[in-house]
């Protein structure tokens, strides 16, 4: 099992709430003459009559009484006043002083963007954006009334007519309009924007890609405390990119301050920077704390780690059970390599009773989401029909698509398959194409066959140099077969000079493998050796031994 590292993943852009903002009249002063106030108030001044409702509602110059606030709010909003309008909007969606009331909510709130108010635009474009307050949700309204507050300059607005553009709703889709919306509100210093701005220079997206200008905005939000700009600062760091040199003291540092408030993906992160030891001192029973802290958001990479951790007991006990539980959980959340690791688990029968076809359903489920070692053990339960019927044609289809990808395991097979005509018309020259690839990726046995294909003229123009380049390759791995084969070639003389003294030599390093052929030759070539050849090819075998 491994361990997953880090990730950089976009988040989704988010709606922000309304804000509660109240302003003052003429009559408030210091010190706040609330007698004159109230005078004016109860002669129909409605400026008066607001103020006197913000002073009840902040509780200044009279005791705090909401109720009171709304009904000098109401007074002065049914005269047109727009902050009261407003501020009685507020007083209703949060239900202070009177019963919580969308409906009413978004009636005041509409008086007062009607009359141009902006902090009522923006609040009434929420309410289509949510579809709350007796409004059906309408995109395009959302859009209508984020636009009037934004074009006078309303930064919250602004943020959330970049965000409709981003996304297409009640719009058409338009990266270039959502930076221009984003730009004008980060330049305000609105932290939202900031990080969305930063996210669209690090996409590319509406501007051409740059990770500098990303770092740039990722900072500012990132020191206004927005966890998500953290978090991708960190990611910055960690990979050193936007002109930032590679950090992981720098990267833990804003992974820790993302964590701290709760963000799951920098608390994983953080778990994977002490389990590396990068940035911090190693430890694993750190790496548990943070992936414990992330698995309680439901995060599924740590999920997964943490059944790894459990696996290998590594910061915990080891415990199968407890490495299933949470392998379960990430791979019932799609995550592919949990997916792959819990076919493991059934296919090895460690945690759970040994089940083929559970095996195999999961090793499905990974496979069709292109892990790789999920297609290639996929492909060997069709070939062994373990858990499944056999099925050759199954077989090479997965083997295929993993070799596609780079599997040097799956290319050998392939080749294998193409050898010997199993799911496949037999063809020797896809067999040479195939066990290439997977020689040319060093492994071994591909090494080996190559170099017999080469002997033997399979598929391919018969090369005895080529062959025991090959075979060289692979016995150098320690494959015995590899060693043997080279031996003989040495006695032949095939590819190479004639040599019985490494012929002796290859024998004799594969006999220590338990190879019984090599043993035999040896003893058969001894009797053409001098003594002195054969001390030297024991030397020389020596030596081979303690360098491989």
């Amino acid at each position: 099992m491994k361990i997953l590292q880090k990730i950089c993943f976009v988040l989704l852009i988010a709606i922000f709430l309304p804000s509660c903002s109240t302003t003052a009249g003429d009559c408030w002063e210091e010190p706040y003459d609330v007698a004159d106030c109230r005078v004016k108030a109860e002669q129909g001044d409605a400026d008066a009559q607001f103020n006197l409702g913000v002073m009840y509602a902040k509780g200044e110059g009279v005791f705090q009484d909401d109720k009171e606030a709304v009904k000098w709010f109401r007074k002065a909003a049914g005269q047109g006043n727009t902050s009261a309008q407003f501020n009685l909007a507020l007083m209703y969606d949060n239900g202070q002083g009177v019963l919580q009331d969308d409906k009413e909510a978004v009636k005041w709130y509409r008086k007062a963007a009607e009359q141009g108010y902006a902090d009522a635009q923006f609040n009434l474009g929420v309410m289509y954006d949510k579809g709350q307050g007796g409004v059906l949700q309408d995109d395009k309204e959302a859009v209508k009334w984020y636009r009037k507050a934004a074009e006078q300059g309303d930064a919250q607005a602004q943020v959330m007519l970049g965000v409709m553009y981003d996304n297409g709703r009640g719009v058409l889709q338009d990266d270039k309009e959502a930076v221009v919306w984003f730009r004008k509100a980060a330049e305000q210093g609105h932290a939202g924007a900031q990080f969305n701005l930063g996210l669209m220079y690090y996409k590319g997206e509406g501007v051409l890609q740059d990770d500098k200008q990303a770092v740039k905005w990722y900072r500012l939000a990132a020191e206004q405390g927005v966890a998500r700009a953290q978090y991708h600062l960190g990611m910055m760091y960690d990979k050193g990119q936007g002109g930032v040199l590679q950090d992981y003291k720098e990267a833990v540092k804003w992974f820790r301050k993302a964590a701290a408030q709760g963000h799951a993906g920098a608390q994983y992160n953080l778990g994977v920077m002490y389990g590396n030891g990068e940035g911090v001192l190693q430890d694993d029973k750190e790496a548990v704390g943070w992936y414990r802290k992330a698995v309680e958001q439901g995060y599924a990479r740590a999920q997964y780690n943490l059944g790894v951790m459990y696996h290998t007991g590594q910061g915990v006990l080891q415990d199968d059970k407890e490495a299933v539980k949470w392998t379960r959980k990430a791979a019932e959340q799609g995550l592919a390599d949990a997916q792959y690791n819990l076919g493991l688990i059934y296919d090895n029968g460690k945690g759970v009773l040994q089940d083929d076809k559970e095996a195999v359903k999961w090793y499905r489920l990974a496979a069709g989401q292109g892990n790789t070692s999920a297609q290639f053990n996929l492909a060997l339960m069709y070939d062994n029909g373990k858990g499944v019927l056999q099925d050759y044609k199954e077989a090479v289809k997965w083997y295929r698509k993993a070799a596609e990808q780079g599997d040097a395991r799956a290319q050998y097979n392939l080749g294998v398959m193409y050898h010997t005509g199993q799911g496949v018309l037999q063809d020797d020259k896809e067999a040479v194409k195939w066990t290439r690839k997977a020689a040319e990726q060093g492994y071994a046995r591909a090494q080996y066959i190559l170099g017999m294909m080469y002997k033997r003229g399979l598929g391919i123009t018969q090369d005895y140099k080529e062959a025991v380049k090959w075979y060289r390759k692979a016995a150098e791995q320690g494959f015995a077969v590899a060693q043997y084969n080279l031996g003989g070639m040495y006695y032949d003389g095939k590819g190479v000079v004639q040599d019985y003294v490494m012929a002796h030599m290859y024998w004799n390093i594969a006999a220590v493998s338990g190879d019984k052929d090599a043993i035999k030759n040896r003893g058969l070539i001894e009797k053409d050796m001098t003594a002195t050849q054969i001390a030297e090819a024991q030397k020389l075998a020596r030596e081979w031994m303690s360098k491989h």
